[in-house]
């Protein structure tokens, strides 16, 4: 049974009721983000339950050691642990001598929250009876400033409802935070001072091993029934955290507001020497607007993000709720303003997984941002990969590779793999493929070819190289093999032929080879630098060509379908449908062993690469897969449901594809997955964006051509979106009466619906 608590709305998150089995959950489903940092939704008040206390801040990590019982040679020597951060959010109330501590209350009434989507805030509110008998209520709303990405701000109200009472207040800054995942119970921060100023205060630190610098700062301001109230605080100081206290007599009805700024200045962007002088200038900046200023131009800024991002859904409340919630997420956890950040699968809302990025990124990721955004921001996820390019080679020399080939990590930080799975690090090579697909992928959208001959020839080559020496040559078969990988189905390890992972090796090297052509031709310079710089010879390349033109690729007869990997069809071959529901999910009933004897699949892997590659084989070969493989998929991982969704769509099922569509698009707000507490799936919130994008709109670019198959489920009196396609802004809107499109731009603009061509005139809209 899912969890079911969240209201339905089809702009905001609402949780109403005091439950303390849903706090940290409820902790993930409210996170707040502004790409820079982001913060769970922990009350800002203590909290004596259980609760998961977390702060982020955007590219600060710390490689925590590997721990492993049996050390095996190219293991990575650390994981890096995106790294909770120095707390600035924290304000205890203390009335008549009692901590105001939701856990410990006699009562807690009309308890609310809500996260207002559409205009980027977090508002709590309740009435609590405490165990003196003082009945309190509080309201509190918090947001991460989108145009001051340093910044937060809070406004915590706090009104006596059943006496006069003594109310001390005390912000804080805590910098002795540790991470719930540390391998070694390590010392992450090292804090080096504490200091305040007037109402001001400031925690510097740096991070162990890297030595990331670190200012946390805050500033308090208060007030009773809107007037400002001069105070000056009294100060308290530990090694690791400084409190503001502020005692104020209020009377019965009176309401006390505290405003508090605070957030990160980071020497990724100041000198290290001055970052309590740029903490300095954003509340300096924070306070001119005012907290009411800052709120507003918070709205303004949202405004802008969901006038080219929304989703709109007509009909099905939770539907829209859900996609609304993934676009959300997504827009808080990457901006896209800064090349050398990327989208980590939990984002700002837990610790799990660890590092910054994965192969989700250019599988799921990049087509949202770059039809939602401009340009620059798809093109700062490829510049990511590039800058890291040297690191993917030293990885591939870790385990033996020669000659520049290249192995991008499955988990990284700044390039170095840091993922502490064997059957992960060593196997899921398939995350190559991924890189290589991404830059044709932006190619193919945005026609924009500079990046290659720039940068991703050399990156192409690299991947290249790696598949030509990672395959080899079977006498048997008389064709080049891959042995002992892991694909995208996590529950086959160390298998071979994976079907989907030497798939994507042949076309890595036909689609590098091809653009090596291109630019000889086309970038005669650009050529010449690169070929003298990878010392790539002509005879390099004829023996790639020799590996592609002859791989082998698993296959049977008897079902007419490639098979996942060699062995396949000797599994069991009973369907999920046949399984006791007692025995889901597998991955939390099963012993491993059983699971990698099994023929269940976590999610898609030869899909996957129908996915990828829907244009190389025919509906009927799709069909035939899906049947195939579709029943024995369990969609244990977050990235499955939506692969299906977009595949079931394209196969006109549109009651399995809106299956799927719900389960990807509410997978956190219900908790398919029975883990929402540990932070949410950002990653595969993309994926979401996709089923309705290239799922349900059939969304497609075909030789450089706009393609829709607009297709609606029967759930829905209509939806919309819009698409960024070349620097046009495309609106799609579909209901069961047909669909409509409209374009703004300079000019005209030929698309395909449904087979046939159809122009579009800006400031026209065309029915089709």
């Amino acid at each position: 049974m899912n969890q079911d608590y969240i209201q339905a709305d089809p702009w905001s998150i609402i949780e109403e009721g005091f439950d303390r089995e849903q706090v940290k959950s409820s902790e993930s489903l409210f996170s707040i983000g502004n790409g820079s940092m982001g913060q769970r939704a922990n009350f800002e008040e203590q909290y004596s339950g259980e609760t998961f206390q977390g702060s982020y801040i955007a590219g600060v990590y710390y490689p925590d050691k590997t721990r492993v019982g049996w050390w095996k040679n190219g293991y990575p020597e650390y994981f890096a642990k995106v790294l909770n951060a120095p707390n600035w959010i924290g304000v205890d109330i203390i009335i008549n001598d009692e901590a105001l501590d939701l856990n410990t209350c006699k009562k807690v009434e009309h308890f609310r929250r809500e996260l207002h989507m559409k205009e980027g805030w977090y508002k709590r509110s309740f009435v609590a009876t405490l165990p003196n008998d003082v009945e309190v209520a509080v309201e509190v709303l918090r947001f991460l400033s989108l145009d001051l990405d340093e910044t937060g701000a809070i406004q915590y109200n706090v009104q006596l409802l059943n006496s006069d009472a003594e109310v001390i207040v005390v912000p804080y800054l805590d910098g002795g935070i540790k991470n719930m995942d540390s391998n070694w119970a390590d010392k992450f921060w090292n804090i080096t001072n504490i200091a305040s100023d007037g109402n001001r205060a400031f925690v510097a630190s740096h991070t162990m091993k890297t030595d990331f610098a670190v200012c946390t700062f805050m500033q308090g301001e208060l007030y009773i029934d809107g007037d400002t109230l001069d105070m000056e605080p009294e100060i308290e100081e530990t090694g690791t955290s400084v409190r503001h206290a502020y005692k104020v007599d209020l009377s019965k009805d009176e309401t006390l507001t505290l405003v508090k700024f605070g957030g990160y200045t980071v020497d990724r962007n100041h000198p290290k020497d001055k970052l309590q002088e740029a903490a300095n200038k954003v509340l300096d900046k924070a306070s001119a607007l005012g907290f009411d200023g800052l709120l507003q131009k918070q709205k303004d800024a949202w405004a802008q993000v969901w006038e080219m991002s929304d989703i709109t859904i007509d009909g099905d409340i939770k539907a829209q709720q859900g996609i609304r919630f993934n676009i959300f997420q997504l827009n808080q956890t990457y901006s896209g303003k800064d090349s050398r950040l990327n989208i980590g699968p939990k984002g700002f809302t837990g610790e799990k997984y660890g590092g910054s990025t994965y192969w989700d990124t250019e599988a799921y990721c990049l087509p949202f941002y770059m039809a939602t955004k401009n340009q620059q921001v798809a093109w700062n996820l490829l510049q990511y990969r590039y800058d890291h390019l040297q690191k993917a080679i030293e990885n591939a020399e870790k385990l033996g590779f020669t000659n520049g080939a290249a192995l991008y990590p499955m988990v990284t930080m700044n390039g170095e793999e840091c993922h502490n799975e064997w059957e992960i690090t060593f196997e899921e090579i398939h995350r190559n493929g991924a890189i290589a697909f991404a830059i044709y992928n932006y190619h193919r959208f945005t026609g924009d070819y500079d990046y290659i001959p720039k940068m991703g020839l050399e990156v192409l080559i690299g991947i290249a190289r790696f598949w030509h020496q990672r395959v080899n040559f079977s006498e048997e078969k008389q064709q080049y093999v891959m042995l002992g990988v892991t694909g995208p189905n996590e529950y086959e390890n160390n298998v071979n032929n994976n079907w989907y992972t030497n798939y994507l090796a042949q076309w890595c090297i036909d689609y590098t080879i091809e653009q090596i052509n291109k630019v000889r031709e086309s970038y005669p310079k650009d050529h010449e630098r690169i070929m003298a710089k990878a010392k790539l010879s002509p005879a390099e390349i004829e023996d790639w060509a020799k590996v592609s033109g002859n791989m082998y690729f698993p296959y049977s007869e008897k079902y007419q379908v490639f098979l996942q990997q060699d062995g396949f069809l000797d599994k069991k071959m009973v369907k999920v449908q046949d399984l006791d529901r007692s025995e889901r999910p597998i991955n939390q009933k099963w012993s491993w062993d059983r699971i990698l004897r099994s023929p269940y699949i976590k999610q898609a892997d030869v899909l996957q690469g129908f996915y990828f590659f829907e244009d190389h084989f025919s509906p009927e070969d799709l069909e035939r897969h899906f049947d195939f493989y579709e029943p024995f998929t369990v969609h244990e991982s977050s990235l499955s449901p939506c692969v299906h969704s977009i595949q079931a769509a394209k196969l006109g099922r549109m009651e399995q594809a809106y299956t799927f569509y719900l389960r990807t698009s509410r997978l956190d707000l219900d908790d398919y997955n029975k883990e929402v507490e540990e932070g949410l799936h950002i990653t595969s919130m993309a994926g979401t964006w996709m089923s309705i994008v290239e799922g349900f709109g059939g969304m497609r670019v075909l030789d450089g051509t706009l393609h829709f198959g607009p297709r609606i489920p029967k759930q829905w009196k209509s939806y919309s979106f819009k698409i960024n396609f070349r620097n046009q802004i495309i609106t799609v809107t579909v209901s069961a009466d047909g669909c409509s499109f409209g374009v703004t731009g300079e000019g005209p603009l030929t698309i395909q619906v449904h087979g046939k061509s159809v122009q579009l005139v800006p400031g026209e809209t065309v029915k089709a």
